[in-house]
Parts: structure tokens; sequence; C-alpha cells
């Protein structure tokens, strides 16, 4: 991420962009200035230049961090615009003076901006206006150092998928198919927290609803799983952590099942797979991901998986190919409704959910190219453990 600098429009200079949100959340807020602070700060760009006002607590290291032109102390813009009055400007008033003094007087900003806190800002004289569609653009089209941060993510979060295999291997068949690992039955809670440590440890900040889903527990796909794993059945191992330094998502699945697969479920995860190639082999700058998706679900169609309701159940595949990935989890662009271009990233994802058989999904994470695709992802794709 470099520093951020005014877009120009037709008539010049575009017109001024503010944020007002915490950053570790705050994907936007995080992108523009580089600067992880927990609690909300205000960033305003205009004229050029880019500007964030900061409380005592993180202005020191604001000027360290922060990937902007200024960094102003709140307190002492404060004093400054009080003068020697001994009325006590509010917060807002405060906001709305530095946003001011910087021609930030009609600034866009993001479409969840609080509405409470514009309403307070138009009775201080500043009027915003939401963006329509993306807030910031140049979010959509990785750079050459966030691809590198993203593929340190996807190694982070393959570091979790490692230890789940490794612990699902070491398990032990006990009675009722029940696994067992380190003298106690393997539950999800279990292997969440032995995937969770190990991408914690990895430099990740787990999800903490890491989904390990066994079963027919696995035929809802945000299902995170719950109780006793179990020998021959497929488990959905969907690991989504943030790599703690930067921020940036890793996103990867995978369907094993310890012990021995059926015939139904090894053609499941078979078919699921040609349809995650049959995505993959379509990536390329230019391509219509409604196209794809809807190619992915013809083909399991016509291989005997159509989309339907069973019994007041879901069946087959019904959610979408993939997502954007980068500072958010899902991240715009929609896959469904993008025409893909160079440098964007995203997951390819389909799944096939038949109750009674169980659930099946690949999941890679997936950088768009001129004339086709690169995995960031690479761990294998075992069925049988």
């Amino acid at each position: 991420m470099t520093k951020p600098t005014a877009r120009k429009g037709k008539g010049g200079t575009s017109p001024a962009r503010l944020i007002i949100s915490e950053s570790e959340q705050g994907a936007d807020m995080l992108h523009a200035t580089g600067f992880r602070a927990p609690d909300a700060f205000v960033y305003l760009e205009s004229r050029g230049r880019s500007a964030i006002l900061l409380s005592d607590l993180e202005v020191d290291r604001g000027r360290r961090e922060a990937r902007v032109d200024e960094v102003v102390s709140s307190s002492e813009f404060e004093k400054a615009i009080a003068g020697k009055s001994v009325v006590k400007p509010t917060p807002v008033e405060v906001i709305a003076a530095f946003l001011k003094a910087r021609g930030g007087t009609r600034p866009v900003v993001p479409a969840d901006f609080p509405l409470g806190l514009a309403r307070e800002l138009e009775g201080c004289g500043v009027a915003v206006t939401p963006a329509a569609g993306m807030f910031r653009p140049e979010r959509e089209i990785k750079t050459e150092a966030e691809i590198k941060l993203m593929t340190q993510a996807t190694r982070v979060t393959e570091t979790g998928m490692e230890r789940a295999f490794e612990v699902l291997r070491a398990s032990s068949i006990g009675p009722r198919n029940v696994l067992r690992w380190s003298g106690y039955p393997l539950t999800s809670e279990r292997l969440r927290v032995e995937i969770e440590s190990a991408i914690l440890r990895a430099g990740g900040i787990p999800a903490g609803n890491s989904i390990v889903a066994c079963g027919e527990q696995a035929c809802d796909p945000h299902e995170r799983g719950h109780g006793p794993l179990k020998a021959h059945q497929l488990i959905i191992l969907d690991l989504f952590p943030r790599a703690a330094k930067s921020g940036y998502y890793g996103d990867l699945t995978r369907t094993v099942v310890r012990g021995k697969a059926s015939e139904a479920q090894a053609r499941l995860w078979e078919i699921c797979l040609l349809g995650q190639k049959l995505a993959l082999g379509s990536l390329r700058a230019g391509a219509d991901g409604g196209k794809i998706h809807k190619e992915v679900t013809r083909f399991f169609t016509d291989n005997g998986y159509p989309t339907e309701r069973v019994k007041g159940r879901w069946s087959g595949f019904f959610h979408g190919t993939g997502h954007g990935l980068g500072l958010d989890l899902h991240e715009s662009p929609r896959f469904s409704v993008a025409k893909l271009k160079a440098g964007q990233v995203f997951t390819i994802e389909p799944g096939l959910y038949i109750p009674g058989v169980g659930g099946v999904r690949h999941e890679d994470v997936a950088l768009i190219t001129p004339k086709g695709h690169k995995l960031l992802s690479r761990i294998a794709k075992p069925l049988e453990l």
C-alpha cells in the first residue's frame, strides 16, 4: 500500500473523502492510512493531501506509522480553535473545524457512515455524501506489495490447515466411529482450538469461528460444527484468519474423511473438485463472473447434483462460486456480478451439499492475470486421511 493521493475528476480535483472509524476492522481506514488503531479517528483526503486527527493516546505512534501527509493532535487542535473562549467545543465541533480548515466541508464518505454523526456534522456546516459503489476503488486491484502480503496470509491459513490434517491423521477410530485423540473424543471444538492455536503461533489472528463441520452438519455451509467428529464421514475445514501484522485475510477450505470414504462421498468430492477446476480454468481478465457461476451450476446439475429444495432443505450448490478477498473477508466486487480484471483476488469455492451424504467444498485463493490466474494457495487436497 502506498500513501493515498487525491483523485482527479473531469473538473479537476475530486471531492474530499472522509472516513471516521477505527482501523482494526475498518478496512477502508486501514487501507487509507496503514495505521492500526482500535478507536475511531478522522481521516481526510482533500486538495491533494491526506491528514488524520488523532487523540493524544495515539498521536505519537501515528506520526511514526501512519502513511499520510499530516498527523494532527486533537487536543492541540481543540485548544487552537477554542482560543480564549471558556466554552469547550464538542468533539463533533472539533472534527468539523478540522475538516473546514482543510477543504472538507462537502466530503464523500463510505456508504455505511453513521447517520447520527452525519446529522451532527451537518449541524456544524459539513454536508457528507455517501459514495456510490466502492469508497476506495483502488482497493480492488492489488499491488505487488499487497499480493505478497496476501500470499503470506494464505501461508498462515495453510499452517492451520496442516495442523488439522496432522491431528486428524493422529486420531484413532473408537466405538460408534467416534474419533479419539490424546485420550479423549476429538470434537469440532477441540480441533478448532488446535487449528487456531497453530494460526496464532504462525502470526495470524484466528477467526474464532473456523468451520469444522462433520457429516450432516457439513450440509449447512456456515455451520461452525460442534460435538464429536466421526470416521468415514465428510468433514469440511474452512479457515479464514487475518495476518496479524498486515491485516489481510486468508481463506481456505478443504474437505476430508478420516478413514474410508464411501462411493457416494468420493463421487461428491470429485465432482465438486471438477467444478472448481472448471471455474479456475475460466478465470482471466475480461471474464464474466456471473457466467462462470452459471457454468459451474450447470456442470453440477448435468452430473446429477441439481440445486433444489428436498424435504424443506436446500440440496446442491446454493451459494456463490467465490468472493473478493483482501482487507475484508468478503471484499468488493462480488464475483457473481464482476467483470474480472487483472490484479483482483478472489476465492474460488464451489460446494455441494447433499443431505444424507454430506457436504463438500473446495476453496483456493486466485489472483486474476491478463490471460488466466495464479493460485496463491498451494496446500494439497487429500480426501482420505
